[in-house]
This record gives structure tokens, sequence and C-alpha cells, in this order.
């Protein structure tokens, strides 16, 4: 039983209430928490029936749960706390003059969880105290002026505040109905009631106006050596040479997989005959006008197979992108045969589009979004594929796992068998922001509009929904830039704008600041050293990061992307933070060290389109079980979070773990760790064997997801198992479609596809399907 329960307390968010539970029937106290000085905790009385119990951790936690008996009528109740400024409450009602509560905690603490002592409170046993305000909405950065109300749980209570960051007090400004916070301020407030104990002093601090601080940038930026900007009046035999040159330095999958160049190719409006641009590693190719099609190439964007040395098969070209351009394709086929992190967006393809090597040999799966192809777009050997919001003139093929949202010509939902998934709209999507060229000559990023059901490009009628902003709001990163010099910026105001290039990072980028713009061309790299994480986004309204990769260094990092902090619980529905286009690696370059890649502590984030990689090869020295360390690709924490095109490979333990309730995910590939020593070393918490692909916590009562693939390749040790590859709550409000799973090569076995439903992967690389559950 002690080692039951110790492994529950280690597993996180959601067997609380179990852990609890198993130590009142066992009769076992529950341990003390690690120290005196952990956290503070108290008990207010807030009228002659209600109390509320507060909880304080001296290290942010990702929740607290509280447990308490003594309500008259009631058993034990098990709840988890609302967090409140780092302060965590509950109000508890139903009492009477002298009743006894016994209470306890359970809450989380840097990954494990510890339950506290009990402690008791009599009601009526001391003066009432009036409970502390609280504002709506809650302190934060806005772009522009807020009107906040302020309450409390008190009947009857009155309210005084302060604007000035001065203490209130009763003769402070009485609170009588919403208040206008035009521009930065800190709101100080306490409630008061005729007999009773006046409130602790609360506090809201709103920044206003995200961008007023920027120093002016030029609109006609610098952009570095690694930007090649082609305009139309230059010879197609110049931009042809640009073009070849850059492909042989970048097309090698043997030399320049793993290598630190990085370019763009930008192309002002206008058209562009005899162009034909192949597009190697870490490379970036993008129209510069507002529609896609102010920039039409007569030619070729092209990814093949190139190399001798590839086999024929496009397994591994990854990093590479096309974007807001229209191709007339020279053979009638445009061809984008890729692995992952290669996004092909914003597109009018005029003819048809082939996403597979010209040899058919296999490619490893991909994304489009917001993109039109006149003709038919042919998967053939691709393995797993999504596309969203676009418009195709007919869809052929599909080995695994097809998924389509909002995407007219896509099939129909046919999985198993063809494989096709399909959702009629994306509940919720948002384009990247992209940079382009004025009518007068002037550089500036749009901010394409949120859009709800969404169906077909966002360019459809014409032009995206949205607005844009001049460059002279944007800190163009280039070499020489340094964390501090970038975190200057940030703090100034200003938006970010990173060219092609590795940026070593030795202090955390922290983007603090609501509707700021992180954009990235060309695949610039972003590698923490010393162990600091990468970059923290604050819990704030409308960030938009396009276009990273986070690189691990060789000193652990907790995690590589943080989006709010932990117990962040604010809204953010009608502007979210969204993350799109941004890779991680763990290894491959570097010998890289990572605990988590993204960690998503904000509600209702959008995760579009992101590769998070554990390496399983690389530049030597560089791969290896004990050498690129990593647990987990995705943790999501905040609440109503939507992920469209998941890709998570190769981690330690758990691939994704999904804390916060009302989460969605439209297609997620998979592959578990080839390098899995043995069996030993890499079972469950729980005690199953291996950990699940896409762990969803027990104490989720509501997440949905559609066209997931799992694999295993276990090829250090073939006779190593996965218990499952889904692991998940059994409750109604937890539902998936279309799940698969696959032994490569018939290396190890997965014995189940979601919990214990599925069977065990057979031989000759054929899938288990699951067309739902439950």
């Amino acid at each position: 039983m002690n080692r039951t329960l110790d492994k529950l307390r280690r597993r996180g968010p959601g067997l609380a209430l179990v852990a609890s539970a198993l130590l009142v029937a066992a009769g076992l106290t529950a341990p003390a928490a690690l120290a005196a000085d952990d956290y503070t905790q108290s008990v207010t009385q807030v009228s002659s029936t209600q109390v509320q119990i507060n909880f304080t951790p001296t290290t942010p936690a990702l929740y607290v749960d509280v447990h308490y008996t003594g309500v008259p009528g009631l058993g034990q109740q098990n709840l988890r706390m609302t967090n409140g400024s780092g302060t965590w409450r509950t109000t508890v009602g139903g009492l009477s003059t002298g009743n006894v509560l016994d209470y306890w905690f359970t809450y989380e603490k840097s990954g494990p969880q510890y339950d506290t002592p009990h402690f008791s409170y009599t009601v009526g046993g001391g003066s009432t105290t009036v409970a502390a305000p609280t504002f709506s909405p809650p302190g934060g950065t806005y772009s522009s002026a807020q009107t906040v109300t302020i309450s409390s749980a008190t009947a009857g209570a009155t309210i005084r505040y302060t604007v000035d960051g001065s203490t209130p007090t009763a003769s402070s400004t009485l609170y009588s109905g919403p208040i206008s916070v035009p521009n930065s301020r800190t709101v100080n407030a306490i409630a008061l009631k005729s007999g009773s104990t006046t409130s602790p002093v609360s506090s809201a601090t709103y920044t206003i106006g995200t961008q007023a601080g920027c120093p002016t940038q030029s609109d006609t930026p610098n952009f570095g050596s690694n930007v090649r900007i082609f305009d139309p009046s230059m010879s197609a035999a110049t931009i042809q040479a640009q073009l070849d040159t850059d492909f042989n330095n970048q097309k090698d999958t043997l030399t320049a997989q793993f290598a630190e160049r990085r370019v763009a190719h930008l192309f002002k409006p206008g058209t562009y005959n005899n162009v034909h641009d192949n597009v190697g590693f870490y490379t970036s190719v993008a129209g510069l006008g507002q529609n896609p099609g102010d920039v039409l190439i007569n030619g070729d964007v092209t990814v093949d197979a190139f190399n001798a040395s590839d086999n024929g098969v496009a397994l591994q070209n990854f990093w590479r992108s096309a974007e807001n351009m229209a191709v007339n394709p020279s053979g009638g086929n445009e061809r984008w045969a890729v692995a992952q992190a290669a996004p092909f967006r914003r597109m009018d393809v005029r003819g048809g589009l082939q996403l597979y090597p010209a040899s058919y040999g296999y490619a490893s799966g991909g994304y489009i979004a917001d993109t039109k192809v006149a003709g038919q777009a042919a998967s053939v050997s691709q393995q797993q594929w999504y596309t969203r919001d676009s418009a195709l003139g007919s869809w052929n093929g599909g080995v695994w796992n097809m998924v389509f949202s909002g995407t007219s010509g896509a099939p129909a939902t046919t999985f198993p068998n063809p494989p096709e998934t399909t959702l009629a709209t994306t509940p919720v999507s948002r384009d990247v922001p992209y940079l382009y060229v004025d009518g007068t000559g002037k550089y500036r990023v749009f901010l394409p509009s949120l859009r709800t059901n969404a169906s077909g490009p966002s360019w459809a009628n014409g032009s995206t929904p949205g607005s844009s902003v001049p460059m002279s709001q944007f800190y163009v990163v280039k070499s020489g830039d340094t964390a501090a010099s970038i975190n200057n910026a940030l703090a100034a105001g200003c938006n970010l704008f990173f060219t092609p290039g590795i940026y070593h990072l030795n202090q955390t980028l922290n983007v603090t600041k609501a509707n700021t713009t992180i954009l990235g061309i060309g695949y610039p790299t972003l590698v923490p050293d010393n162990g600091v994480n990468a970059m923290q986004v604050s819990d704030v309204d409308g960030v938009r990061l396009k276009g990273l990769l986070f690189d691990a260094g060789t000193t652990n990092s907790q995690a590589l992307l943080t989006v709010g902090q932990s117990g962040s619980s604010a809204s953010h529905a009608s502007n979210p933070t969204t993350v799109q286009d941004v890779f991680f690696r763990i290894g491959g370059q570097l010998a890289g060290k990572a605990t988590n890649s993204l960690v998503v502590n904000s509600a209702d984030t959008i995760i579009d389109h992101i590769w998070a990689w554990r390496a399983d090869h690389g530049n030597s020295g560089t791969v290896g079980w004990t050498t690129n360390t990593a647990d987990t690709g995705l943790v999501v924490n905040g609440a109503n979070v939507l992920a469209t095109g998941l890709f998570v490979e190769h981690y330690q333990k758990y691939q994704v773990i999904w804390n916060g309730q009302g989460g969605r995910t439209i297609f997620f590939q998979n592959e578990m760790p080839y390098d899995v020593p043995n069996q030993a070393s890499w079972n469950a918490p729980s005690g199953v064997a291996g950990y699940a692909a896409y762990k969803v916590a027990s104490n989720v009562t509501s997440h949905e997801a559609w066209g997931l693939g799992s694999y295993c390749f276990f090829d250090t040790n073939p006779a190593v198992s996965s218990y499952h590859a889904f692991e998940v709550p059994n409750t109604s409000g937890v539902r998936f479609h279309s799940l698969l799973t696959v032994s490569l090569n018939y290396r190890g076995t997965i014995t189940h596809v979601i919990n214990d439903t599925g069977g065990v992967t057979p031989s000759g690389t054929v899938p288990v399907n699951v067309v739902s559950y439950p």
C-alpha cells in the first residue's frame, strides 16, 4: 500500500483525490510537506455559514486540492481549489457556529505532489473576516484600456480602492461600479463590513499599451546577409544563380542536415518566369505580397529525394517551408515531398500537388494550411498528413493517417479503409503572421484575424481579414544579437523579427506584453546555454510565435518554451496565444538535454503545427539514451487548449501529457523512442510496460481528439513493448476518433491502442485501428 501511494503522489495532477481516498480507507496519515515554509494556509470566516480556505504555496503550483470533513450532512469533500494571484481558495458553505472543519491539502511542487498535515477550524470561534476582493479581468498586460470589476464573496460588503499604488483604507474611494483603467497602474482594494474584520489587501497590476514604448525601427530594415530579396526587375538568370548556390549548400542530407547555415528566399510582388527553387534544409521560401496571388512563380518550388544517399525516400526532408505565393508549375504539378517541420502555407498552386518523391519512395508526414490547389493533391506514399483550412481540387492516396479539417475537396471520413478522417470545419484557427511589402516599398507584418468554425483559405474572398503592423514596431534580430539585446527590445515593447541564424541564449527570453508578435524566417535557431529555459511567455492575450527552432543546449533546461506561468487561469478565448511552425530538437546538432520541450499553462492557446523531436540520428556524439535526454515533448496544463497538427517523437517518458480540461487535438503523429535499452528502464509509474505516447490526466473530464497515430521501432532492443499508446480516463467526456498503432519492421510491440482496447501490433508493419473510443 505505501509503495502504491508513493507512486500516486509522484504522478502529477489528477491523482491527488485517489491518493487521499486510499489514505483514508487504509487509516493512514498523509505525510508532511517538504518543509514548514513550503506554504502558508488559513481559514477566513466570510459569513455565519461560510468560510474561505486559503493556501499559498511558496513555489507556484500547477494545482492544489483541498480535502475536508465537518460540514453537517456531508462526508469527505475533495475539491480542486481556484488560483488567484498565487493564492488558492475554496469557499465552504452549509456551516453553523461550533462546527469543526478538519481539512488538509494536496499540492504540486516542481513536478511531484505532496500532502500536508491535517488542520482544524471551529466555525464562530473568532471574529468573521471579510473575503478579499477579486478583480475581473485579472491584472496583466493589455493592448487597450480595460474596464475592471471588483467584488467580494462576502454579502453586503463594501469595497474601497486606490489606483496610485497606495494602501487603501476605510476612507479611500468607494467602489460603486466597474472602473476604467486607461493606462498602466496598480489597483489595490479592501472589503469592509460592519461587525467583521476588514479583508486583506488585494492588488492587480495592469500594463496598458504593448507597443507604445518600442523605439522606432526602420520600415525598410537591413535583414542581414542570410536573407535574399528578389525583385521582378532582376533577370531570371541572376535569380536562378542565387537559388542554385543556396540549394547546393543546403541540399545534402548527410552534410547539410545538421549544419549551421540558414537562409530565406523572399520574392517581392510581381511575376517571375522560369524560376525553379529547389528547397534544401533550413530554407524558407516566401512571397512578399499581402496575398498569395501578388507573387506568381511560373516555374517550381520543389522538394524531392534530391541526393543519392536518400535512396529515393524523403524520410529526412525536414526544416524547410514555402509560404504566401502562387505557383504555376512548369510540368503541371508542384512537388513537395517532405517529412516533419516543413509547412506549406498560404500557397496558391495553379496545378496539382504531389506530396511524394518522384521515385514514389516513402515520406513521413507533413502539413498544409490556408492553401488552394487547383488540381489534385496526391499523398501516395506519405505515411501521415494533415491539411487545414484549404481548398483542393481533389485528394488521392494515404498510407496510415490522413486528416483534414475545414478543407473543401477533402475525402469523406472513411477511416480506417482508406485511412482518412475529415472534420467539416476547424473549431478555432488563426493564420500565421507574415512579412509583406506595401505599395510604398515599406515592410509590414500582417496579423490575420481569429476564425471560428473555419473552412477554406482565409484569402478565398480576396484578402485575409486582419490588421498589419509596420516594421517600425519590430526589432530585427540578426547576427551579433544576444539574449540581453533581445530582452531589452522586448522590455521596450517591440515585436521581434528573427532573421536566419543561430542564437545562443545565456538568459531566458521573457515575453511579458500582450499582443507581442515573434516572427522568424529561415529557421532561426535558439540555443539555451548553461541550463536556462529558452523562452517564457507570460499569461497575456494575443502573443503570436511563428517560425522558430528551439535546439536544446548541452546543459539540461527544464523547458525550452513555456506559455503562461504555472497556475495560469485567465481566459484568452477572444485573443489566444498561438504557437505556429515552432519546432523543438533535442540532440542531432548538439548533445542537447531538456526535461520538457513545450509547456502550455495559458488557457485557450492554439498549438498549430509543432514538431518536438528527440533526435534518433545526428552528428557524432549527439544521440544516445543517456546523451540527448528528454522526458516529454508537450505538457498542457491550461484549459481549452487546441492542437492542430501535433508531431511529437522519441521522448523518453510520455510524449504528451495533457492535464488541462477541455483540450482538443486534430492530428497527432508520434514515434516512441528507438533506443530504449531494456524494459526495466522504461516502465511507467503505474507499473505498466512502457510510457503511453499521449496521456490525458485521470482528473480530466473533457477532452476530444481526431486522427492519431503512434508507432514503435524499438531498434536497440526489440524485446521492449509498450502496454498502450494512448492512456485516457474512462469517462463519456473524453472521446477519441480514428486511432492507430504500428510496429515498424516489427521492432517491438504495442499491446493495446488506447487503454485496454485494440490488439497487439502484428508483424508486417500493419496498423491496428480503433475507429472511436469509448
